[in-house]
């Protein structure tokens, strides 16, 4: 599927121009706002951005940035405090103008299970020689192996990790070169999105992302327009060279990287 042109992309998004105050903006963060950087501390947000954002979350009913980070995280990130957030893949949520979150109590009370399994490995020669990186994601934790000097090593060794996680009853999720150990607590990017269209009464909703997480999004939407719930749904998928086909398979739209996504949100704003 090729990148739509300027008159394509304004159609395509018409259902939302229209009739704004009655539409939703959802999008991911890395991959879709910010480019994939080696370090998830080195991720940036363009100022552009930030400011479309802005102007969206005072035209459409409901605008949230959606994350597999922690809320206060993604919140810092993007910079913009009119819109809503939910972090931890959809555990978390922070709505637009609050300055607390909440998080899923079930969720929430595996936090220190998690912290130790991931500790008990945290100084093990193996990942220090394979310079695999750990994140911190509150109740959950990211082995990052991403430019690693032998990246199918150190995935091969993750593979391990995986095991036990799963041997101790942890969930757990792999993305882009990372690994996550999660609470074995149902959650999903499509939960939060769920949970905002149905609090703010929306009738078109449009979700943007580029990686696996991205597609329960795109659940939800489907599943919300076959219920009557949504009148009109546009999933848009961030093209990238490590990003899941389905991702584009399953798009409305698709767009070539956060540029491309620079350009749905600008047709929004206009």
């Amino acid at each position: 599927m090729s990148a739509p042109t300027a008159e394509t992309l304004r159609e395509s998004l018409r259902p939302l121009t229209d009739d704004p105050e009655r539409a939703a903006i959802f999008c991911d963060i890395d991959g879709t706002l910010a480019p994939i950087v080696r370090r998830p501390e080195e991720a940036h947000v363009r100022e552009e951005i930030s400011l479309l954002l802005s102007r969206l979350g005072r035209r459409y009913g409901c605008v949230a940035c959606v994350s597999g980070r922690p809320v206060a995280e993604a919140r810092r990130l993007v910079g913009v405090g009119s819109i809503a957030y939910a972090g931890a893949h959809g555990a978390e949520l922070l709505h637009a103008g609050e300055k607390k979150s909440t998080l899923a109590p079930a969720f929430a009370s595996w936090e220190p299970r998690v912290r130790r399994f991931v500790h008990a490995r945290e100084n093990v020669r193996e990942l220090r020689l394979l310079r695999i990186r750990i994140e911190d994601k509150g109740p959950i934790k990211a082995f990052h192996w991403r430019d690693v000097p032998d990246e199918a090593e150190a995935e091969r060794w993750l593979s391990n990790v995986a095991q036990e996680a799963e041997a101790e009853g942890f969930a757990t999720h792999w993305g882009r070169k990372v690994l996550e150990i999660r609470p074995p607590v149902p959650i999903g990017k499509g939960q939060a999105v769920r949970t905002l269209i149905e609090e703010t009464g929306v009738r078109a909703a449009l979700f943007a992302g580029d990686d696996v997480t991205d597609l329960d999004a795109f659940d939800a939407l489907d599943a919300l327009q076959t219920d009557g719930a949504l009148d009109t749904a546009v999933r848009v998928g961030v093209r990238s060279t490590e990003g899941p086909p389905a991702i584009v398979e399953r798009a409305d739209m698709v767009v070539d990287g956060v540029r491309g996504m620079v350009d749905v949100l600008a047709a929004l704003a206009e």
